[in-house]
């Protein structure tokens, strides 16, 4: 390079970090805030002394930013958007099965009727070896590399290579990718003959379409009481909580509303045509279940509506409203809080800034001894309120506190069945029996309540059990067998059940052991008692009174 192309280009330089210099200090007195961020950022990608990754540095400034605010402001990613979306929406396009990881191989639980793998004639028991030119079996993959490789767009095709009982060789199976839905209600069964249960997950999109065809299925089997059960339901969709609220709600009910800084306040209101509002309700709840099941919950407690039974809910009381942005990822913010109909915040405490203790609080609950008993649950008198309609009193400020009490009992989860369960031995043992018995089952057990009545987990498959853990290192101590034994017989008699009859029949069987649900199903079927936790004015002579139906004639 000759001399004056050297001058030129040490000109040019000069004169950019000196119109750099002017920028930085050009009006600094008013220098805004927005300005300020983007004046780092460019300086970073135009002055950094190594190469930098501009979207990643955005993307931290703003994890950064929304970290600073409340613990439910949060960042997704593309992909986080694309599959949160797809959760929530209630379907995705793929090959449709239920999958579980055994040991290094997908294993093939159920495929959905109707769906492209049944169609094409792939069952229960089948491994997964090849997804067109992938080996995926012994590289142990995560669950979410396997869905990459079976999803896809409607009508997009897929080779699989599968490895079945009974066969020597591979069998090859072309499949058409199509809708699959997802669904949020886990199970549907009567509990007795005239109680209906029904386990929801999540508040998704297609949560109350599922709702509504639950109730009906229920009701056809003779149902004129329900068990909801919302334990670990981390909540979703807000107007999906209000829509089944609205089933349960006189009309002009307050069922939630919502206020902000710049969000007026916003009242929900029952309609008054709901289908499911003189019939007795009991809700189950516990320490995971959050937002939406809480506003549900709070609604029911507040107008007196329903029993609530279990441990303290989370406590997640803000509103978030999500932000897509140009490359398809997206931001939640809190925009709002929500209020249950009595006026209670439920939100628990957070520092701003200060996710790592929010994170804590769980532990620190059980810690402090809250899942073993109710007395070790105080609430300030400033949080106090009283119920709509019988004047109970209820508290805010920290999650929905239900009206009966159920402790976690801890005593039967020893650590020998915690290192059973954290390997997967369990389910593993499972998987084989039912490879080895799927048809005598399905023979001898014509449908789930046979199944549920008629099987017993004996001694031979818990000796069984016992002995191929220790070939994977799991040794049990003194008692270990013995005193894990109940739990394991009932684990794996669900699991069995799950395999070949789905989620319904696993719970129906791991219920027969909940405490939370035995309490459930113990108030609702004692007429005075569950008026008495409603109205503890009420005589036990007196007659149970029902919600006054209001609908409107022509709808009646």
């Amino acid at each position: 390079m000759n001399s004056k192309k050297i001058f030129v280009v040490v000109a040019v330089m000069i004169a950019a970090l000196s119109s750099f210099a002017q920028l930085l200090h050009q009006s600094v007195d008013n220098l805004d805030d927005k300005r300020k961020l983007l004046m780092v950022e460019s300086a970073i990608a135009g002055y950094y002394v190594d190469d930098v990754n501009e979207s990643q540095l955005v993307e931290s400034a703003i994890r950064a930013m929304l970290e600073e605010l409340d613990p439910h402001s949060s960042y997704s990613t593309k992909d986080e958007t694309k599959e949160m979306q797809e959760t929530m929406q209630g379907s995705f396009s793929g090959v449709g099965i239920q999958f579980r990881m055994e040991k290094d191989t997908l294993y093939v639980v159920q495929t959905i009727a109707g769906g492209p793998s049944e169609k094409v004639g792939i069952m229960p028991g089948d491994r997964f070896i090849m997804v067109d030119d992938s080996v995926i079996a012994g590289k142990k993959l995560k669950n979410t590399s396997i869905m990459k490789l079976l999803r896809g767009p409607k009508g997009t095709k897929v080779n699989i290579k599968v490895k079945r009982i009974g066969n020597s060789d591979l069998l090859d199976f072309l499949i058409v990718r199509d809708d699959i839905p997802v669904n949020s209600i886990d199970a549907v069964y009567m509990a007795d003959s005239k109680t209906g249960y029904i386990r929801m997950s999540r508040f998704a999109a297609t949560t109350f379409a599922e709702y509504k065809e639950a109730i009906a299925k229920l009701q056809k089997q003779g149902m004129t009481q329900l068990i909801l059960d919302l334990t670990d339901n981390g909540g979703g969709y807000m107007n999906i909580a209000v829509e089944i609220a609205n089933e349960m709600l006189s009309r002009n009910n307050l069922i939630v509303y919502t206020e902000g800084r710049n969000s007026p306040r916003r009242n929900y209101n029952a309609d008054g045509i709901g289908k499911f509002r003189s019939q007795k309700v009991v809700v189950m709840l516990n320490q995971f279940s959050a937002s939406a099941s809480e506003i549900l919950a709070g609604a029911l407690q507040d107008w007196d509506r329903g029993v609530l039974v279990g441990r303290r809910s989370f406590g997640k009381g803000l509103v978030q409203r999500e932000f897509l942005l140009p490359d398809s990822s997206s931001y939640r913010l809190t925009i709002a809080r929500y209020f249950t109909p009595s006026g209670r915040n439920i939100q628990k405490p957070y520092k701003k800034g200060d996710r790592e203790d929010y994170d804590k609080d769980i532990m620190d609950r059980y810690n402090h001894g809250e899942f073993l008993s109710a007395d070790s649950i105080h609430f300030d008198d400033s949080l106090k309120f009283t119920t709509l309609r019988t004047n109970r009193t209820v508290y805010g400020g920290g999650g929905i506190m239900p009206d009966v009490f159920v402790p976690l009992d801890t005593t039967k989860y020893t650590s020998y069945y915690r290192r059973l369960t954290a390997k997967g031995l369990i389910s593993q043992f499972a998987i084989h029996y039912v490879d080895k018995h799927r048809d005598v089952l399905k023979t001898k057990f014509s449908d789930v309540d046979m199944f549920v009545n008629g099987f017993v987990v004996d001694s031979d498959m818990i000796d069984s059990l016992v002995s191929s853990a220790k070939d994977e290192g799991v040794v049990p101590e003194d008692n270990d067998v013995a005193n894990s034994s109940d739990l394991l017989a009932l684990v794996i008699k669900a699991l069995i059940a799950n395999d070949i009859w789905g989620t319904s029949a696993y719970f129906q069987i791991v219920n027969t052991d909940n405490d939370i649900y035995k309490e459930a199903l113990s108030i609702i079927n004692d007429d005075v008692r569950y008026q008495k936790i409603l109205d503890p004015r009420v005589k036990t002579s007196d007659k149970i009174s029902k919600p006054k139906d209001d609908r409107p004639k022509r709808l009646k």
